[in-house]
Protein backbone atom coordinates (compact mmCIF):
# COMPACT_ATOMS: atom_id res chain seq x y z
CA UNK A 1 0.00 0.00 0.00
CA UNK A 2 1.52 3.32 -1.07
CA UNK A 3 1.82 6.31 1.20
CA UNK A 4 0.06 9.55 0.29
CA UNK A 5 1.55 12.94 1.17
CA UNK A 6 -0.25 16.24 0.67
CA UNK A 7 2.58 18.68 0.08
CA UNK A 8 1.93 22.38 -0.39
CA UNK A 9 2.61 23.24 -4.01
CA UNK A 10 4.17 26.63 -3.23
CA UNK A 11 5.68 26.13 0.23
CA UNK A 12 6.61 22.43 0.56
CA UNK A 13 6.77 21.17 4.14
CA UNK A 14 10.41 20.35 4.91
CA UNK A 15 9.46 17.44 7.17
CA UNK A 16 7.51 15.74 4.38
CA UNK A 17 10.22 16.43 1.82
CA UNK A 18 12.74 14.68 4.07
CA UNK A 19 10.42 11.68 4.35
CA UNK A 20 10.04 11.56 0.56
CA UNK A 21 13.81 11.52 0.12
CA UNK A 22 14.15 8.69 2.66
CA UNK A 23 11.69 6.66 0.59
CA UNK A 24 13.56 7.39 -2.65
CA UNK A 25 16.95 6.58 -1.13
CA UNK A 26 15.64 3.29 0.22
CA UNK A 27 14.73 2.15 -3.30
CA UNK A 28 11.22 3.52 -3.52
CA UNK A 29 9.31 4.57 -6.62
CA UNK A 30 7.36 7.79 -6.18
CA UNK A 31 4.79 9.87 -8.05
CA UNK A 32 5.61 13.56 -7.83
CA UNK A 33 4.45 16.84 -9.43
CA UNK A 34 6.43 18.79 -12.02
CA UNK A 35 5.81 21.97 -13.99
CA UNK A 36 4.38 19.92 -16.86
CA UNK A 37 2.70 16.77 -15.51
CA UNK A 38 2.90 14.19 -12.75
CA UNK A 39 5.89 11.88 -13.09
CA UNK A 40 7.39 8.68 -11.74
CA UNK A 41 10.77 8.97 -10.07
CA UNK A 42 13.47 6.85 -8.42
CA UNK A 43 17.19 6.75 -7.71
CA UNK A 44 19.39 6.55 -10.79
CA UNK A 45 21.38 3.60 -9.50
CA UNK A 46 18.56 1.40 -8.20
CA UNK A 47 17.90 -1.32 -10.79
CA UNK A 48 14.89 -2.77 -8.98
CA UNK A 49 13.15 0.61 -8.80
CA UNK A 50 13.87 1.25 -12.48
CA UNK A 51 12.42 -2.16 -13.35
CA UNK A 52 9.27 -1.27 -11.43
CA UNK A 53 8.90 1.99 -13.36
CA UNK A 54 9.22 0.06 -16.63
CA UNK A 55 6.56 -2.38 -15.43
CA UNK A 56 4.13 0.38 -14.38
CA UNK A 57 4.35 2.03 -17.78
CA UNK A 58 4.88 -1.21 -19.76
CA UNK A 59 8.12 0.14 -21.25
CA UNK A 60 10.66 -1.92 -23.16
CA UNK A 61 14.36 -2.03 -22.33
CA UNK A 62 15.14 0.60 -24.99
CA UNK A 63 12.95 3.31 -23.49
CA UNK A 64 14.93 6.46 -22.70
CA UNK A 65 14.28 7.84 -19.23
CA UNK A 66 14.94 11.44 -18.22
CA UNK A 67 17.33 12.69 -15.56
CA UNK A 68 15.54 15.37 -13.55
CA UNK A 69 18.07 17.82 -12.16
CA UNK A 70 18.01 20.66 -9.66
CA UNK A 71 20.25 23.07 -11.58
CA UNK A 72 22.81 23.53 -14.33
CA UNK A 73 25.66 22.13 -12.23
CA UNK A 74 23.81 18.79 -12.12
CA UNK A 75 23.35 18.82 -15.87
CA UNK A 76 27.04 19.55 -16.49
CA UNK A 77 27.95 16.53 -14.36
CA UNK A 78 25.82 14.12 -16.36
CA UNK A 79 26.01 15.65 -19.84
CA UNK A 80 28.57 17.28 -22.10
CA UNK A 81 27.64 20.96 -22.30
CA UNK A 82 29.52 23.34 -24.62
CA UNK A 83 29.19 27.13 -24.54
CA UNK A 84 26.29 27.23 -27.00
CA UNK A 85 24.35 24.59 -25.12
CA UNK A 86 25.05 26.30 -21.81
CA UNK A 87 23.56 29.58 -23.02
CA UNK A 88 20.44 27.82 -24.26
CA UNK A 89 20.06 25.89 -21.01
CA UNK A 90 20.60 29.00 -18.90
CA UNK A 91 17.89 30.88 -20.81
CA UNK A 92 15.32 28.07 -20.65
CA UNK A 93 15.76 26.55 -17.20
CA UNK A 94 14.09 25.93 -14.94
CA UNK A 95 11.15 25.20 -17.21
CA UNK A 96 9.07 22.62 -19.02
CA UNK A 97 11.83 21.48 -21.39
CA UNK A 98 13.74 18.23 -21.83
CA UNK A 99 17.16 18.64 -23.44
CA UNK A 100 18.87 15.79 -25.29
CA UNK A 101 22.62 15.91 -24.72
CA UNK A 102 25.64 13.64 -24.96
CA UNK A 103 25.92 11.74 -21.69
CA UNK A 104 29.06 11.59 -19.54
CA UNK A 105 30.55 8.59 -17.77
CA UNK A 106 28.42 9.48 -14.74
CA UNK A 107 25.39 8.08 -16.58
CA UNK A 108 25.13 4.27 -16.54
CA UNK A 109 25.40 2.96 -20.10
CA UNK A 110 22.01 1.25 -19.87
CA UNK A 111 20.33 4.68 -19.69
CA UNK A 112 22.11 6.17 -22.68
CA UNK A 113 20.64 5.98 -26.18
CA UNK A 114 22.16 2.83 -27.65
CA UNK A 115 23.59 4.50 -30.77
CA UNK A 116 23.86 8.21 -29.98
CA UNK A 117 24.96 7.85 -26.32
CA UNK A 118 22.59 10.64 -25.35
CA UNK A 119 20.44 11.27 -22.30
CA UNK A 120 17.45 13.52 -21.72
CA UNK A 121 17.78 16.03 -18.89
CA UNK A 122 15.47 18.64 -17.42
CA UNK A 123 15.21 21.16 -14.58
CA UNK A 124 11.57 21.49 -13.51
CA UNK A 125 10.12 24.78 -12.31
CA UNK A 126 7.97 23.36 -9.52
CA UNK A 127 8.61 24.09 -5.83
CA UNK A 128 7.90 20.50 -4.72
CA UNK A 129 10.20 18.96 -7.33
CA UNK A 130 12.90 21.54 -6.57
CA UNK A 131 12.69 20.92 -2.82
CA UNK A 132 12.86 17.17 -3.37
CA UNK A 133 15.92 17.42 -5.63
CA UNK A 134 17.67 19.81 -3.24
CA UNK A 135 17.19 17.44 -0.32
CA UNK A 136 18.17 14.40 -2.39
CA UNK A 137 21.38 16.08 -3.56
CA UNK A 138 21.42 14.36 -6.95
CA UNK A 139 19.17 13.91 -10.00
CA UNK A 140 16.29 11.43 -10.11
CA UNK A 141 15.57 9.08 -12.95
CA UNK A 142 12.10 9.98 -14.15
CA UNK A 143 9.31 9.28 -16.61
CA UNK A 144 5.99 10.99 -17.29
CA UNK A 145 3.08 9.20 -15.63
CA UNK A 146 1.31 7.87 -18.70
CA UNK A 147 -0.23 4.46 -18.08
CA UNK A 148 -0.34 1.75 -20.77
CA UNK A 149 -3.07 2.50 -23.31
CA UNK A 150 -3.42 6.14 -22.26
CA UNK A 151 -2.53 9.08 -24.47
CA UNK A 152 -2.12 11.68 -21.74
CA UNK A 153 -0.56 11.76 -18.25
CA UNK A 154 -2.73 11.26 -15.18
CA UNK A 155 -3.64 14.53 -13.44
CA UNK A 156 -5.63 13.62 -10.31
CA UNK A 157 -3.41 12.50 -7.38
CA UNK A 158 -6.34 10.72 -5.73
CA UNK A 159 -7.01 8.73 -8.89
CA UNK A 160 -3.29 8.04 -9.18
CA UNK A 161 -3.28 6.69 -5.65
CA UNK A 162 -6.26 4.47 -6.41
CA UNK A 163 -4.69 3.11 -9.59
CA UNK A 164 -1.13 2.65 -8.35
CA UNK A 165 -1.39 2.13 -4.60
CA UNK A 166 0.13 -1.36 -4.87
CA UNK A 167 2.78 -0.44 -7.44
CA UNK A 168 4.45 2.69 -6.06
CA UNK A 169 5.72 3.53 -2.59
CA UNK A 170 4.43 7.09 -2.42
CA UNK A 171 2.06 9.43 -4.22
CA UNK A 172 2.57 13.15 -3.64
CA UNK A 173 -0.50 15.34 -3.91
CA UNK A 174 1.11 18.56 -5.09
CA UNK A 175 -1.93 20.11 -6.70
CA UNK A 176 -2.96 20.28 -10.34
CA UNK A 177 -0.16 19.76 -12.86
CA UNK A 178 -1.92 19.51 -16.20
CA UNK A 179 -1.52 17.08 -19.08
CA UNK A 180 1.09 18.75 -21.30
CA UNK A 181 4.43 17.03 -21.64
CA UNK A 182 7.72 18.88 -21.85
CA UNK A 183 9.03 20.42 -25.03
CA UNK A 184 11.96 18.27 -26.19
CA UNK A 185 15.05 19.94 -27.68
CA UNK A 186 17.95 18.03 -29.28
CA UNK A 187 21.18 19.80 -28.27
CA UNK A 188 23.69 17.32 -29.67
CA UNK A 189 24.66 19.39 -32.73
CA UNK A 190 25.47 23.07 -33.10
CA UNK A 191 21.87 24.12 -33.79
CA UNK A 192 19.21 23.17 -31.21
CA UNK A 193 16.42 21.19 -32.87
CA UNK A 194 12.81 20.94 -31.71
CA UNK A 195 11.84 17.25 -31.45
CA UNK A 196 8.51 17.60 -29.61
CA UNK A 197 6.37 20.63 -28.94
CA UNK A 198 4.98 20.66 -25.42
CA UNK A 199 4.41 23.07 -22.59
CA UNK A 200 7.72 24.91 -22.96
CA UNK A 201 7.65 27.73 -25.54
CA UNK A 202 9.13 26.24 -28.74
CA UNK A 203 9.44 29.52 -30.65
CA UNK A 204 13.22 29.88 -30.17
CA UNK A 205 14.04 26.52 -31.69
CA UNK A 206 14.25 25.12 -35.21
CA UNK A 207 11.78 22.33 -35.95
CA UNK A 208 13.02 18.99 -37.26
CA UNK A 209 10.36 19.30 -39.97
Amino acid sequence: MSQFFQIHQENPQARLIRQVVEIVRSGGVIVYPTDSAYALGCMLGNKDAVARMRMIRDLDKDHNFTLVCRDLSDISTYAKVDNTAYRVLKNHTPGAYTFILQGTKEVPKRFLHAKRKTIGLRIPEHPVAQALLAELGEPMLSSSLILPGDEFPMIDPYEIRQMLEKQVDLVIDGGYCGMELTTVIDMVDDVPVLLREGKGDPSNFTSLD
